[in-house]
């Protein structure tokens, strides 16, 4: 599950824009992927080890 998780994030990241057809001319999109991934990490980290 979480290699799918990884590569959807990549996929969105990397081509997003042509795939979802967004327009993010500063990057705030990738942005909020990112903290997004980040975030699910920690939480996912944190509730394994609990």
């Amino acid at each position: 599950m979480s290699g799918l998780a990884l590569a959807m994030f990549v996929g969105l990241f990397a081509w997003g824009q042509q795939i979802v057809g967004y327009d993010d001319p500063h990057g705030r999109v990738q942005l909020a992927l990112f903290v997004t991934f980040c975030f699910g990490l920690l939480v996912g980290y944190r509730a394994k080890s609990a």
